[in-house]
């Protein structure tokens, strides 16, 4: 059930356990891919293990809806940006993890605090309209033409997974996200800059996080 990081979202944590006593064996710090089709589980081993040895594999469930909500999160901001500064927007990469989502994007000049707000607004209101997300397996070809947004210079098989909030983002990707927009809870941008020439990059938070950053905001005033 681990999650192997692939296109900017982190490997799931998480623990092996015994499946007579439920006692940790193994405690999975990350995971990952190593060729296609083969995902490698770094852990720390408690107990020894051998092969063929029955395991209950349990990811650590709140790092895993942290990591969904910024995912989702992610494709509403990039679909958020391209309302706000232009369809000439393009995802230049991206980290999804627990604690933070992180966008970097094509663009020739720094945002304003509006634009930052703007972004923020829309976001916020497609979290709540509760939206349904779907996943659809389909053609390639197929994707692309019914609007999918692809990642430019990734390399995609012959059927791809596309990624909706019916009416608003449509794109390729093989990451988890949550199952409505409602999850998500809350998006806060807490930070815009430049990392290259014509390159900016956003940084967000979601659910708790979120209500965290606002806390603190609210203490320090």
């Amino acid at each position: 059930p681990f999650y192997a990081e692939s296109g900017g979202q982190v490997g799931d944590t998480g623990v092996l356990l015994s499946p007579e006593t439920g006692e940790p064996l193994a405690h999975v710090t990350s995971t990952y891919a190593a060729v296609p089709g083969l995902t490698v589980h770094k852990a720390t081993v408690m107990s020894a293990l051998h092969a063929d040895q029955l395991v209950v594999a349990r990811v650590n469930e709140t790092g895993r809806w942290s990591t969904m909500r910024n995912h989702t999160a992610t494709h509403l901001t990039h679909a958020a940006l391209r309302q706000v500064l232009g369809t000439h927007v393009k995802q230049a990469g991206s980290v999804v993890e627990p604690g933070r989502l992180r966008f970097d994007f094509t663009h020739y000049t720094a945002m304003d605090a509006q634009e930052v707000a703007e972004v923020e607004r829309i976001v916020n209101a497609q979290i709540v309209k509760d939206t349904p997300v779907s996943t659809d397996v389909m053609e390639l070809d197929k994707a692309l033409d019914t609007g999918a947004m692809a990642l430019f210079g990734e390399k995609y098989g012959e059927k791809v997974r596309v990624v909706s909030v019916p009416g608003f983002s449509r794109e390729l990707c093989g990451g988890t996200h949550v199952h409505r927009t409602g999850e998500i809870g809350l998006l806060k941008v807490v930070y815009e800059g430049s990392i290259s020439a014509g390159v900016r990059r956003v940084e967000a938070v979601t659910g708790a996080g979120a209500l965290k950053r606002f806390q603190d905001a609210t203490e320090v005033v």
